[in-house]
C-alpha cells in the first residue's frame, strides 16, 4: 500500500510525499528526475516496503510541492537543504540507501558529498556525477550536442512550448526513447501511465525548468560562457560513501561516455551498465533496477 502525505519542513518549504513500509524501519528515500514526479518510484516502493520505510517525495517545484517563484529558489543548496530536512524528519536516523535518478541524482550527488552521515549507500541512475559532466560539457562536442536541450529548456518560453498540444514535446521526450514501442523492453508509456505524468504537469513547469535556469551546468553558447571557467575543487565533488551506479547505455541525452572517470570521484564505487536500456529504466527495468538496489544494499 502507498501513502500519500505532505511534509512540512521546518524551513518554509513542503514536500508532497509517497510513501510504504513500517514507519520503524530503516529508510530508503527515492528522488526523481524531470519530467518525472515521485510516482515513477511507486513500484519500487512496494517492493522494498516489506522491508523498510520508503520514502519518495516531489522534488521542490514538482506537483503540489512548494514551487517558490525565484529563480534562485532553486539552486543545489537549497534542495540540498530540503533533502536533508526530509530525512530529519522522517528517517529518524541515517538512511539505508538515497536513490536517485536524473536531477534527483544532482541533488543526490551533491548531499552525499555534504552530509555523508546522513546516508549508508547512494544509488544512482543515469544521472552523471558533476565533475564529470562538467569537463564533458568543456570538452566534449558530442555531449555538448546531447545536453543542447538544457539551454532550450532555460528560455523564458519554455513552459509555453512545452505545455502546448497537450504536452506534445514532453511526449516526444519519452518516445525519442522508444517508450511507446511495445516491441522493444520499453512501451512503458501506456494511457494510465500519460495520466500519471498529465497530473504532475498540470500542477506547472516552472519550479521544475527553473532547475535548468539556475543550474551553471549547461552546455557553452559561446566563448564566454561561464562554465568554461567553472572548476570544482577535488573535495566539492569526491563521494566517500559506497556508491552503486546503474547506467541504460542507450541514454541519448546522457550516453555512457559519461562513466569515464568516474572512479576519481566515487573511490567506493559499484558500476552496472545496462545495455540497450534508456534513460527511462525505472520504467523500462523496474525488476532489474530492484536487484540492483537490493544488490547495493547487503554490501
Amino acid at each position: 500500500m502507498i501513502e500519500t502525505f505532505d511534509a512540512v519542513l521546518p524551513h518554509g518549504i513542503t514536500l508532497s510525499c509517497r510513501a510504504s513500509g513500517p514507519r520503524d524501519a530503516p529508510a530508503i528515500v527515492f528522488l526523481h528526475g524531470f519530467p518525472e514526479g515521485a510516482f515513477v518510484w511507486d513500484g519500487l516502493l512496494r517492493h522494498f516496503g516489506d522491508r523498510y520505510r520508503c520514502i519518495a517525495p516531489n522534488l521542490r517545484g514538482y506537483e503540489r510541492s512548494s514551487a517558490p517563484a525565484e529563480v534562485e529558489a532553486y539552486r543545489a543548496k537549497h534542495l540540498v537543504a530540503d533533502l536533508l530536512a526530509l530525512i530529519a524528519q522522517q528517517a529518524g536516523g541515517p538512511l539505508a540507501a538515497l536513490v536517485a535518478h536524473d536531477w534527483g541524482g544532482a541533488v543526490a550527488w551533491n548531499f552525499a558529498v555534504q552530509h555523508p552521515q546522513a546516508l549508508q549507500r547512494l544509488v544512482i541512475v543515469n544521472s552523471p556525477h558533476p565533475g564529470v559532466f562538467l569537463k564533458a560539457l568543456q570538452t566534449d562536442p558530442q555531449q555538448q550536442a546531447a545536453s543542447a536541450y538544457m539551454n532550450t529548456w532555460s528560455r523564458p518560453e519554455a513552459e509555453v512550448e512545452l505545455e502546448a498540444g497537450d504536452f506534445a514535446r514532453l511526449w516526444a521526450v519519452f518516445s525519442h526513447m522508444s517508450a511507446e514501442d511495445p516491441s522493444r523492453p520499453g512501451g512503458w508509456l501506456t494511457p494510465a501511465v500519460k495520466d500519471q505524468y498529465r497530473a504532475v504537469w498540470r500542477h506547472g513547469l516552472t519550479g521544475a525548468l527553473n532547475y535548468y535556469r539556475v543550474s551553471p551546468l549547461r552546455p557553452p553558447t559561446g566563448p564566454d560562457s561561464p562554465v568554461l571557467a567553472l572548476r570544482f575543487p577535488p573535495e566539492f565533488v569526491t563521494v566517500q560513501v559506497p556508491t552503486h551506479v546503474v547506467w541504460g547505455e542507450a541514454d541519448v541525452a546522457l550516453p555512457a561516455s559519461l562513466l569515464d572517470g568516474l572512479e576519481a570521484f566515487v573511490p567506493n564505487l559499484t558500476l552496472t551498465r545496462v545495455p540497450g536500456a534508456t534513460h527511462w529504466i525505472v520504467h523500462e527495468l523496474p525488476a532489474l533496477v530492484a536487484r540492483e538496489i537490493e544488490r547495493a544494499l547487503v554490501r
